[in-house]
Order: structure tokens, then sequence, then C-alpha cells
């Protein structure tokens, strides 16, 4: 049997971006949370994933939305990832988002925005896995914000 702590660890070892997924909650307040598990899915329709512990206290929220919001943070928004990693501090902040045409909040100076409309859930352990239909995506230029064996990076500049 895989020791938890060993392969938490052992995952750690792939460098991925940082990301904070956002969604309206029931009551109608924008939230956030920090993630690594984006990837991309197809080109053709347009499909991203991300899952969500079964157990997260934003776990309602993203249940009861057909629709999330994957803002890709650049490397100056590591305050952000903290931020919303943070328990019981998901609600987002004045100032930190602006609300797209489409109704969803869309992180400032993220990297990159997906707008996506859920396209399939799957159980996947003790995570759901969400599979979002890219409706809408807004670019920034600008740097990743990376992470690595538990800490922040940055790309080496050649």
């Amino acid at each position: 049997m895989i020791d938890t702590r060993e392969f938490r660890d052992a995952l750690g070892q792939f460098a991925t971006g940082v990301c904070v997924v956002t969604v309206t909650a029931p009551d109608g307040t924008p939230i956030g949370m920090t993630v690594n598990s984006f990837a991309s899915v197809s080109l053709e329709p347009p499909l991203v994933l991300w899952s969500i512990q079964n157990n997260s206290e934003c776990r309602e929220a993203f249940s009861n939305s057909d629709s999330f919001v994957i803002n890709v943070l650049a490397e100056d928004q590591q305050a952000l990832s903290n931020q919303y990693a943070t328990r019981n501090e998901h609600d987002l902040k004045e100032g930190q988002f602006t609300v797209s045409e489409r109704g969803n909040a869309l992180l400032n100076d993220a990297l990159v925005s997906f707008e996506c409309k859920v396209w399939a859930r799957y159980p996947g352990g003790d995570h759901e896995i969400l599979v979002g239909e890219v409706v809408a995506q807004q670019l920034n230029a600008n740097d990743p914000l990376l992470f690595f064996g538990g800490k922040y990076g940055a790309l080496a500049q050649q």
C-alpha cells in the first residue's frame, strides 16, 4: 500500500501552474479556491478539467453551479494563491475581480481566464473531477506562477 504522505510528496515533483477556480455560490457571493489540478482535455470541443476534494468547504457551491472559471495565475499573484488556499477564506475581495458578460467572476490580471460550462462530473476517489467546456477565454501577457515540491517558483530567464 502506498503511504499517502509519500504519494503527495511524489506528486509534488511534477511542476504545475497555479489556478484559482471561481464560481458564484448559491447565495450570490463569488468565491474562489486555489488548485493545481488543472489540465487540458480536448481541442474539439475545447475541454479542460480540474478536481475538488469531496470534503471541501467550497464543494456545495461548485456542485450547484453549471459554470466555473479557471484563472491561471501570473507570477506576481502568489498572494492571491495563498489567500484562496486558506480554509474559510474563499469570498472574492472587491477589486480583485471583474464580472464577465456571462456573469462569471474573472480574477484581474490572471495570466488567462477560461470561462467554462460544466460538461461532465466524475467521481475520482476522494475528489470529484469537473470537466468544463470553454465558452470564452481572456489572455494577458505575463509569466506564470509555478509550483514545485511545495514551493512557488518562476520560469528561468534566458
